[in-house]
């Protein structure tokens, strides 16, 4: 070995040291606790796969797989969707748009908490600013965090205007790469903006996208935040999504063993998701 490998190894030992202290280890801890019947306090015992099955009849658990997989849906593809036609628009050259741009990503900067918190006094159904304006425009008020109904759309709401300046900067990323010549040419031919776009800038930005969705379905799988700020799983359920039923087994039914079991089942889908997706992209590179 080298003298330069030797010291590439001593400068990068402290990372793998926090590597395997604050993420290898409680990876494995957790699978065995998986196995065990465990309140955190007392020995546990050990179980097999007893929490596994138990969970596939778990109704609750069922119900925060459903409420999870909806909230998916609802953030994954219109988040990606808004963030490109914006991207696009910010891509152009007009006045401000490094201001436009900056009020577009300062709330991903900004602390979950803190957003949760403001949007839960905007959709406050007696004093809330939003349903103030919809009652002087004679308008529909939503009973947004107080209805089943209306619950889990709020949050889907939020958390799309709150992850929406993240996405834009990864597409505007991409955009920065698609060489100019492809629209001047396009524009020669004939080809309006709708028909570039579809016909060059979305086809160009297939890694792009693919990187945009795999990140957005990993975070909306693990939403917890928002959740629990601002409706604690309620009404009746209607947002208790994954991660929160992981929170309340875990920390308040004092059920470790019952939780770490339903981390890994919650990993095992996002990987089988993220896998499937890579598969379908590298099919269509190749085609």
């Amino acid at each position: 070995m080298g003298r330069e490998a030797f010291w590439g190894y001593v400068f990068i030992t402290p990372i793998l040291i926090g590597f395997a202290v604050f993420m290898f280890y409680p990876l494995i801890a957790s699978l065995y606790l998986s196995l065990t019947e465990s309140d955190g306090i007392n020995p546990s015992s050990f179980i097999g796969l007893e929490n596994y099955t138990t969970l596939m009849a778990d109704e609750e658990f069922l119900n925060s797989l459903k409420v999870t997989l909806i909230y998916v849906a609802g953030t994954v593809p219109l988040g990606a969707i808004l963030a490109l036609l914006v991207a696009v628009l910010l891509n152009q050259k007009i006045r401000f748009v490094n201001a436009y741009r900056t009020a577009f990503f300062i709330p991903v900067i900004t602390s979950m908490v803190a957003v949760a918190t403001v949007w839960k006094w905007l959709y406050n159904t007696d004093y809330g600013l939003i349903n103030g304006m919809l009652a002087k425009m004679g308008l529909y008020e939503p009973p947004w965090l107080a209805s089943e109904e209306w619950a889990l759309l709020s949050i889907i709401i939020m958390s799309i205007w709150k992850g929406l300046g993240f996405n834009m900067v990864i597409y505007l990323a991409g955009l920065q790469n698609i060489s100019v010549s492809l629209y001047e040419a396009a524009k020669i031919d004939g080809a309006n903006g709708f028909q570039r776009l579809f016909h060059i800038t979305i086809p160009l930005l297939r890694h792009t996208t693919l990187f945009v969705v795999i990140m957005s379905i990993i975070n909306s799988f693990q939403v917890f935040d928002q959740v629990y700020i601002m409706t604690n799983g309620g009404p009746a359920d209607s947002t208790s999504v994954i991660v929160f039923y992981i929170y309340q087994n875990a920390f308040l039914f004092f059920k470790q063993g019952y939780a770490s079991a339903m981390a890994y089942i919650l990993f095992i889908i996002i990987f089988i998701i993220t896998f499937i997706q890579m598969k379908i992209t590298n099919r269509k590179d190749v085609v």
